[in-house]
């Protein structure tokens, strides 16, 4: 497949204006201004059955339908670039290398819904793609593409970026919403949605960087053809972030639904070193573990569920047989310990409680009945706060505790990991 979101990155000026327009930057903006009402744009996305690259999967063009239909104003287009999940940078090269790709998905996402402000969340450890994206706001500026009469056509779009400072909790949308409003970042109940009650209390739409990367080609080649691209329950290019234990770790542009064998044995190079493959974490450290046997399934957010796990971020994070299953719980739970923002007493205690336990394990002081009190512990979490951060958790603890047990268990009986490590 040809690179659409990643299209022209290995030009080392992909970020300028004047090289996005020389491939066709900005020609679908046009398109749209033109020759289509903002409700036609809502209607091929739906038909494109573009679904939010975030994590969630959720339909695209049902969103913006909710937020367009509700007759409050102003409304507001967030772009959530504070890409935090471990395992995951697969926004990095469109924010770094194609901002104009980005900043075009914006404009024209924000006609659809009529809003006539937008921010960039922008993760806070992306100082660099700080100033690509300013600069390429700048620009597109001076162009025309945004401002008060956007190219002589009467619409009005401003854009800015708002680093966040480093909180993992700030990418789930209406924690990110509260952080934007200048208060603590914490999530929010819902319902409300913020398709109805977001920003300052209007109507906002969050979409992901690689979302919005997909409006300009889903307007360029209509939401029919873009359809043929990918699974048919989840269509359209994906962006996979492949690391850890293979020889060629990066960031490939495949259609969704590529299976798993595929990514790590024929892109990404295979196992590193002449090691066996052990276990994948297929959508980033929140997603359920998966062993050997199961990476025949396609990567989609329909298929992977049927496996025992989720999509994600689509970021691919590969374990050979040196690894420890306990170390990476350990590791994964101090991190949740780390990034709960405090506001839900079972996520703020129970992931403490899961990484003291852990801790234990992997320090050879595991007792009989740890495996058991971690299971409890996990799932008195399940279902129980305000985010998916608790879910999260819960769920990696479950996953290598069902899928690797001999592990656990080797380290409470023989006080040491069976792989040689810890």
């Amino acid at each position: 497949m040809e690179r659409i979101l990643l299209k022209n990155i290995d030009n080392p000026e992909s970020h300028r204006l004047k090289e996005y327009e020389r491939v066709g930057g900005y020609s679908s903006l046009r398109k749209v201004l033109e020759q289509m009402s903002p409700q036609d744009v809502i209607e091929e996305v739906k038909t494109s059955g573009l679904r939010g690259r975030g994590g969630a999967g959720f339909p695209t063009g049902m969103k913006w339908e909710f937020a367009s239909r509700d007759p409050k104003f102003p409304k507001y287009l967030i772009c959530n670039a504070d890409e935090g999940e471990p395992g995951t940078f697969k926004d990095r090269p469109i924010l770094e290398r194609n901002p104009h790709l980005l900043i075009e998905g914006m404009v024209i996402s924000a006609y659809a819904l009529k809003a006539e402000i937008g921010y960039i969340y922008l993760r806070g450890e992306y100082p660099y793609a700080k100033t690509v994206l300013e600069e390429a706001i700048r620009e597109a500026y001076e162009a025309g593409y945004l401002g008060d009469n956007i190219l002589g056509r009467g619409v009005r779009f401003h854009l800015s970026v708002h680093q966040g400072a480093g909180a993992y909790i700030c990418g789930e949308e209406t924690a990110l919403i509260e952080s934007i409003e200048g208060k603590r970042g914490q999530p929010r109940i819902k319902p409300p949605f913020p398709v109805n009650v977001g920003a300052w209390g209007m109507p906002t739409v969050v979409n992901n960087v690689e979302t919005l990367a997909n409006v300009p080609y889903i307007v360029e080649i209509g939401g029919e053809e873009y359809k043929k691209i990918g699974s048919p329950e989840c269509p359209g290019p994906k962006l996979y972030s492949v690391s850890c234990c293979v020889k060629r770790p990066g960031v490939y542009e495949l259609p969704m639904g590529t299976t798993l064998r595929e990514i790590i044995y024929e892109h990404a190079g295979g196992i590193r070193d002449g090691r066996q493959l052990k276990a994948v974490i297929p959508g980033g450290i929140s997603t359920p573990v998966l062993t050997p046997d199961r990476i025949d399934c396609p990567m989609d957010f329909v298929s992977l569920p049927k496996y025992g796990s989720m999509l994600g971020s689509g970021a691919v994070m590969v374990l050979d047989d040196s690894v420890c299953m306990v170390k990476v719980t350990w590791r994964a739970m101090r991190f949740f310990e780390h990034e709960s923002c405090g506001k839900c007493t079972p996520c703020r205690e129970g992931t403490g409680w899961l990484r003291n336990i852990l801790e234990r394990l992997e320090g050879g002081m595991g007792r009989p009945g740890d495996i058991e009190l971690l299971q409890d512990v996990a799932k008195s979490i399940q279902g129980k706060t305000f985010c998916p951060l608790g879910d999260g958790a819960a769920s990696v603890v479950l996953s290598f505790v069902r899928n690797f047990p001999e592990e656990f268990e080797f380290h409470i009986k023989e006080k040491r990991c069976m792989v040689g490590e810890g």
